[in-house]
């Protein structure tokens, strides 16, 4: 927790989140250790804990959640479910369900992935879905990142 205090705060959030995702410990945990914390750091600690919700699936999850909440775009839902017939499609790293849009940041890939992450995105597709995808160049340009998101959210 301490840590979480002196790193930048995007940091501290994603190494709470991991922390949370990993299960070494709950968001719940987190925030009354925070609670108690005194001197140099402390708000920061409780800012970063009040920011992470050990949803992300990967560090570059985390800071695009962050960049998203920061935005003035309409918030989405981590993690969301999408089911088609009351069966399970796919869970989406972010979604607009109301619109149908699936964000979804793309990492490193590993060969045994690629064909289902192809049917997956392809059944969400066949569902009316649109997914955007997000990369590490993505996040490095957060402008254009934002204003391609902006676009599809009004189309």
């Amino acid at each position: 927790m301490e840590l979480a205090g002196r790193l930048p705060l995007d940091d501290g959030v994603v190494l709470l989140d991991r922390f949370v995702a990993a299960r070494a410990t709950t968001l719940a945990t987190l925030r009354l250790t925070a609670a108690e914390l005194t001197g140099r750091g402390c708000r920061r600690a409780r800012t970063a804990c009040a920011l992470a919700d050990g949803l992300a699936a990967s560090p570059p999850e985390t800071r695009l959640r962050l960049l998203l909440s920061r935005s003035s775009l309409p918030p989405p839902v981590a993690q969301h479910v999408v089911r088609r017939g009351g069966m399970f499609l796919a869970r989406v790293d972010f979604a607009w369900p109301e619109r149908r849009i699936a964000l979804e940041y793309e990492g490193a890939w590993h060969t045994t992935r690629v064909a289902a992450d192809r049917r997956r995105i392809e059944s969400l597709q066949a569902a009316g879905w649109r997914v955007l995808f997000v990369t590490a160049a993505d996040l490095h340009s957060p402008a254009v990142l934002l204003a391609r998101i902006a676009a599809a959210l009004t189309e």
